[in-house]
């Protein structure tokens, strides 16, 4: 039987459901005709939020080793002006 905090033993509302979630593949590693460049920023705009954050691992399905390198690639692209930093919000 689940944790239930009340106490309530006779309580079947604190049975948990089980949900399945599909695994995420990394598509640089599916694809090895994908790269990654700092000078591409079309790919790179696909792994940043619309406020200019980098998207984390478990949500863009990335593997560590190319998370890596897309971070690295992503912070290039913004030093060289190809990306923004944020977006420019007028108050």
């Amino acid at each position: 039987m689940a944790y239930n905090p009340s106490g309530d033993r006779n309580s079947r509302t604190t049975r948990y459901r089980r949900t399945y979630h599909r695994r995420k593949i990394c598509r640089f590693c599916a694809d090895s005709s994908l790269s990654i460049d700092y000078k591409d920023y079309r790919t790179l705009r696909y792994f940043t939020t619309e406020r200019g954050k980098i998207i984390p691992r478990r949500i863009s399905g990335n593997c560590a080793r190319h998370q890596r390198i897309l971070t690295l690639a992503l912070k290039r692209a913004r030093n060289m002006a190809l990306l923004p930093f944020t977006t420019s919000i007028v108050r």
